[in-house]
């Protein structure tokens, strides 16, 4: 039974809001722009600002400007001693800035390398490029590594402990996978998924749970499994027809074991309709979250066992959301909103 998730405030906002922060306690933070008369800028760099809201009432606590703005490339989190740390371009090229969660006041700010995603943890930083992935110390802001392989392209990427997982292509090729590095050295563990999906839609992490989103369920599977899957549907569609190759198959839901070895069998796997493959997820306190239009599906991480369905407004038209200890915030174009997510 879909249920419609309770919301806890809403807030309409002046500025355009591109990323979201926050944590299991304290403030939600919104990161976003004020655009100007006429939408044309003089620059491909938006100046950015930060707003802090109170978690429970979404009264506003402050705002800042912010080096870090809008255009290629973002990412944001806690670090270390709870501050607030965004990653993205600048005027002056692609920084990361670390701010007071208390009163927005810049506590530093160092230069990167221009990248296209980033995650955020209280230890460690990790961005993509298409070329490279590089990896900084949050508190100090210091680049500790650097990975790349000639021919390889790097799209989206997720951490589990002392693993980083990067899906990655090779220039040329079609199909993508997913590469193990560490965490700490970024030396390379090998490829947890070889390169053969049309598109991997999503990668996350958390409780030693790796997710992925991807286009074709049966190729990530191990042979013998994926053939009977595909036999599966084959008579769910044709029942008459047993012999039949099966056409292309679906895309879904995987969760793997980030301590595997590569290819062993997902400790669970779901197909999806397409429009669920091709939208976003979450991964919080043992669960895994998936949306699709304005309908957030809600799954046990260990087994998959479907918990329920939430109707969530505004989510199919959102720019970002996340889930924190049963927090739900969710933002749109120019709206923020926290929401109730029941245990």
């Amino acid at each position: 039974m879909t249920r419609s998730a309770r919301r806890r405030w809403s807030r309409d906002l002046n500025s355009e809001v591109d990323g979201i922060a926050f944590g299991a306690t304290g403030p939600v933070v919104l990161h976003g722009y004020d655009p100007p008369a006429g939408g044309k800028w003089f620059d491909s760099v938006i100046p950015g600002k930060v707003g802090a809201f109170d978690r429970q009432s979404g009264e506003p606590l402050w705002t800042s400007p912010c080096e870090v703005g809008y255009g290629r490339g973002f990412g944001a989190g806690l670090g270390e001693q709870g501050e607030l740390v965004i990653l993205g371009p600048s005027g002056s090229g692609h920084r990361i800035a670390r701010m007071s969660m208390l009163t927005g006041e810049v506590l530093g700010v160092a230069p990167t390398a221009e990248f296209d995603s980033a995650i955020v943890d209280p230890d460690l930083c990790v961005c993509v490029s298409a070329k490279r992935v590089t990896a900084f110390l949050t508190t100090p802001m210091a680049e500790c590594w650097s990975f790349h392989r000639e021919g390889q392209r790097y799209h989206l990427v997720a951490r589990v402990g002392d693993r980083v997982f990067v899906v990655f292509s090779y220039q040329g090729k079609k199909g993508q996978g997913v590469l193990v590095l560490d965490a700490h050295t970024g030396r390379y563990g090998g490829e947890l998924v070889e390169p053969k999906q049309p598109v991997v839609h999503a990668i996350g992490a958390a409780n030693g749970q790796l997710a992925l989103l991807v286009e074709d369920i049966e190729a990530i599977l191990p042979e013998d499994l994926g053939r009977q899957m595909a036999l599966e549907r084959l008579l769910a569609e044709d029942p008459d027809s047993p012999e039949s190759p099966p056409e292309e198959g679906g895309g879904g839901l995987v969760v793997l074991d980030p301590t595997a070895a590569p290819g062993g069998a997902p400790r669970w796997f779901q197909r999806l309709a397409a429009d669920a493959v091709e939208g976003s997820m979450v991964l919080d306190s043992g669960k895994l979250y998936t949306a699709s239009g304005a309908l957030l599906s809600v799954r046990d991480g260990l087994t998959g066992r479907l918990l329920g369905e939430l109707a969530v407004p505004g989510l199919d038209e959102s720019v970002a959301w996340g889930i924190r200890q049963g927090a739900f915030l969710l933002a749109e174009e120019t709206r923020a909103s926290v929401f109730e997510i029941p245990d």
